[in-house]
């Protein structure tokens, strides 16, 4: 969102770039239904797994929203606005994850940039009551303190992967052109997936034995990842990774990686190499998809993968979108070829999307504050 150790050698990974072109098997038709209103500047959406059927919806200035029965709940589920700084356009509370049984754990995670410094980033875990309607802000264990340069590309996102590990997405430390060249060097944490195990333990956490480089890091290359997220059924990641000024670009980990890809920043911007003709990209992995930024397209935001009952057209089909135009694209691999197309242009600022207990699929309106629910046409 605009607005808002040693290096183990990979084999280069080239996949075909999904291509806006017809497919053999047509695309559903898709729509938005209003679902909530209220909130403002959205962030994250995202659920419980407590068979509550709430859905948890960031504000960026600094408060956790809770949605239930459909009706946004006055009162906020976690409210740390003294904490946040949410001055810079891509900063504030920016993640948001619920561990693996939270029914019987209560506690949270949240990703947000700190009224320190230029809005560092924090990873904090939070205690909630005892029936799970409210997080204690006083009860804050900060895991991870992220130093950042500036204001922008700050990531944000939080996940927990179906191995039960939490999930981290940075972006590369601002500014533009990574300046610091931060999403090629596995010294820094900034433009990078993070992985650690926060849940083997009661404070702190562990770095999972699997990670390829011994330490926190279990992906780089990444410019600003707006959103990333595990396909519930396969367990594959999509990650979106926004560009400079050209490409923007949706990349891909099949569920049986070991980690360590290199997606490519700042050599290259999408399957294009940055600011030169020519580049190196042997190790690199290449985008699946990708779309040019220009009007009215600017700034990617990365989706879900539906894998709800309700709508079954829209099965298997990787919802994305873009902040600017309003664009809902889907993705989806038809045999070895990534198949992408626009499914929807709506005057809405997409800020993030999300889903439910139920596998439905969500989409934020940054400036109204408006929460819609994809459905089939």
């Amino acid at each position: 969102m605009r607005r808002l150790p040693q290096i183990v050698p990979l084999l280069a990974l080239f996949v075909s770039i999904a291509t806006p072109v017809a497919a053999q098997e047509k695309w559903p038709a898709v729509a938005l239904e209003k679902f909530v209103s209220g909130l403002k500047d959205p962030t994250t959406i995202t659920h419980a797994g407590d068979g509550s059927g709430r859905l948890f919806i960031l504000e960026q200035r600094g408060t956790v929203r809770v949605v239930k029965g459909g009706k946004l709940l006055p009162e906020p589920f976690l409210d740390i606005r003294k904490q946040v700084k949410s001055s810079g356009s891509e900063q504030g509370l920016l993640g948001l994850a619920f561990p693996p049984g939270f029914a019987g754990k209560k506690r949270i995670y949240v990703n947000y940039t700190r009224t320190k410094g230029t809005g560092d980033t924090y990873v904090s875990r939070f205690m909630t009551s005892k029936d799970g309607n409210r997080a204690d802000p006083d009860s804050e264990e900060v895991l991870l303190t992220i130093r950042q340069p500036y204001s922008n590309h700050n990531g944000g996102q939080l996940a927990f992967g179906p191995d039960g590990y939490l999930y981290i997405g940075n972006g590369d430390g601002g500014s533009g052109g990574d300046p610091q060249n931060n999403g090629q060097s596995l010294k820094t944490f900034l433009g990078k997936i993070l992985r650690i195990d926060p849940e083997s333990r009661t404070k702190g956490y562990a770095i999972p034995k699997g990670n390829p480089f011994g330490n926190e890091i279990w992906a780089y290359g990444m410019r600003n990842p707006w959103r990333f997220s595990f396909d519930g059924r396969t367990g594959d990641l999509y990650i979106a990774d926004v560009g400079q000024n050209e490409w923007e670009e949706i990349d891909f980990q099949p569920a049986k990686s070991r980690g360590g890809e290199n997606y490519g920043w700042n050599v290259m911007e999408g399957s294009h190499c940055f600011r030169t003709k020519q580049c190196d990209t042997k190790g690199l992995v290449l985008p699946v998809a990708e779309y040019p930024t220009t009007r009215p397209d600017c700034s990617i935001t990365g989706g879900y993968v539906y894998r709800g009952k309700e709508f079954p057209k829209l099965a298997g089909i990787y919802l994305y979108g873009d902040f600017c135009s309003g664009r809902i694209r889907g993705l989806r691999k038809n045999g070895d070829r990534w198949e992408t197309t626009i499914l929807l242009e709506q005057k809405i600022s997409i800020s993030t999307f999300g889903e439910d207990e139920a596998g439905n699929i969500y989409v934020a309106d940054y400036d109204t504050g408006d929460i819609y629910k994809v459905v089939e046409k």
